[in-house]
């Protein structure tokens, strides 16, 4: 499948929320996933799967505890990368930017629609902590659950959503022998996207 420079969107979130809806009929499972890549002062970088929650011409949402490993090298270096890779589709977009955090009525609203046991992980996990076993956490969740019988639970005041705002979004469409259509829309000081088509 060809993807050529006269057929692209002229705004990068336009032609991600066609992919997207490409991959949302195409694959089975989880299409929201990306890798989100963040590094430290220390540069070393390191990298997870995330699923994204929202976009629009702001940026790409995701959800997270603040005090985990990728919220502590945000918190340091506010500068990620996202990576979508639908494989039925051959295609995958990077996406680099800075990342800003949400405010908390948009992760408080967010947070209300999360399954009730989701809600309770978020009190009773320390991500990225270490633990002495999985008795541990399963004790927390005991108790937690038992504090909150027949409440609503609150917004854990280090848990909330980031926004990555794009400053360079790249679509790959996966092509024969290795010839790939790549196309980089980079962020002009105008607010305007350059679009120009790289090697494969």
């Amino acid at each position: 499948m060809a993807f050529r420079k006269k057929d692209a969107a002229p705004d990068p979130i336009q032609q991600f929320d066609r992919w997207f809806q490409d991959a949302v009929a195409a694959e089975p499972e989880l299409p929201e996933a990306a890798s989100l890549s963040t590094a430290g002062t220390d540069g070393r970088p390191s990298a997870r799967i995330v699923l994204l929650k929202d976009f629009d011409e702001r940026g790409f949402v995701f959800y997270s505890n603040y005090e985990s490993r990728k919220g502590r090298e945000l918190n340091e270096n506010p500068h990620a990368a996202l990576v979508f890779y639908w494989r039925q589709l051959k295609r995958q977009i990077s996406i680099t930017g800075r990342v800003d955090k949400v405010s908390r009525k948009q992760s408080e609203a967010y947070y209300k629609t999360r399954p009730r046991g989701s809600q309770i992980g978020g009190h009773a996990s320390r991500q990225s902590e270490v633990i002495s076993s999985r008795k541990v956490l399963e004790e927390r969740i005991r108790e937690v659950t038992i504090e909150y019988e027949g409440k609503e639970i609150p917004l854990p005041s280090y848990w909330g959503g980031y926004r990555l705002n794009p400053e360079a979004i790249e679509f790959w469409q996966g092509r024969s022998d290795r010839l790939h259509d790549r196309l980089l829309y980079t962020l002009q000081s105008d607010g305007g996207w350059q679009i120009e088509r790289l090697s494969p």
